[in-house]
């Protein structure tokens, strides 16, 4: 695949991963009984793992928002280095593992991989405003 295509692919797979945190808090409702007329109120009878894996997928929602214009900055402005190629692939990765860590309780990795996700995505808003105004 070429890396205009991996550039906008990158997109619909980092929304993907916004979702494999719910896979937990979803089994953990259906254990505990879901409450649909109180969803939120459920949170403090969720066990730590599931409150954990609720706060993951809350926060792959505010990294994603992000993400997304990164990448199409990076689509729009032709980045095809391999320095734009290993920034998607650092984000993608560090985003599938960072809720993996964090329902664990491994706040060291869960942060580092919070760490390398930014990072991939500040190098694509730098390469990107780079290329358009250099």
């Amino acid at each position: 695949m070429a890396m205009p295509g991996f550039l906008l692919l990158s997109i619909p797979l980092a929304a993907a991963l916004v979702y494999v945190p719910f896979l937990a808090v979803g089994y953990a409702r259906l254990k505990v009984g879901y409450d649909q007329s109180a969803p939120r109120a459920m949170l403090a009878k969720l066990p730590p793992y599931a409150q954990r894996a609720t706060w993951a997928h809350e926060n792959a929602f505010e990294s994603m928002i992000l993400f997304a214009p990164a990448a199409l900055m990076a689509y729009i402005t032709q980045q095809e280095s391999t320095v734009a190629l290993g920034a998607v692939v650092v984000y993608l990765v560090a985003r599938a593992l960072y809720p993996m860590f964090y329902i664990a309780n491994i706040p060291a990795l869960r942060s580092l991989m919070f760490g390398l996700a930014n990072l991939g995505t500040i190098t694509l808003y730098v390469l990107s405003c780079r290329a358009a105004f250099l």
